[in-house]
């Protein structure tokens, strides 16, 4: 079992908050694309945080974190998800970091357990 934490463009999180859909996430047309920019920045962002590129896959491009409390990563055109162990250590580690990518002010944290948006304030 793991605990999701996903990251996408402020956009898609107002679309969300707009409407009662309660499958919005499965529909891949719901979701902002990042801007080419806006991925390679968050690529760079991953490595500097410790995380490696391990392969690219239909999905996306999947990175790993030595330390196991760090989880993994999932880096696709409209969101980034991270993955944690399901334990108090990985959780706060994954969603301390998915937080502080917050901070441009451009993206929104969202913890699917608690059906949570999180933003950069």
């Amino acid at each position: 079992m793991s605990y999701d934490i996903s990251l996408y463009r402020i956009e898609t999180k107002e679309k969300e908050e707009a409407t009662d859909d309660e499958n919005f996430f499965e529909n891949e047309g719901n979701l902002v694309a990042f801007t080419a920019q806006q991925f390679q920045e968050l690529k760079e962002r991953l490595v500097s945080y410790g995380y490696e590129f391990s392969e690219e896959n239909e999905f996306g491009l999947q990175f790993n974190h030595q330390e196991e409390d760090y989880g993994n990563a999932l880096l696709t055109k409209e969101a980034l998800f991270f993955r944690a162990s399901w334990n108090d250590d990985s959780i706060f580690e994954v969603g301390m970091t998915a937080s502080e990518f917050t901070d441009s002010g451009e993206y929104a944290k969202y913890d699917f357990q608690n059906g949570e948006w999180e933003t950069w304030e």
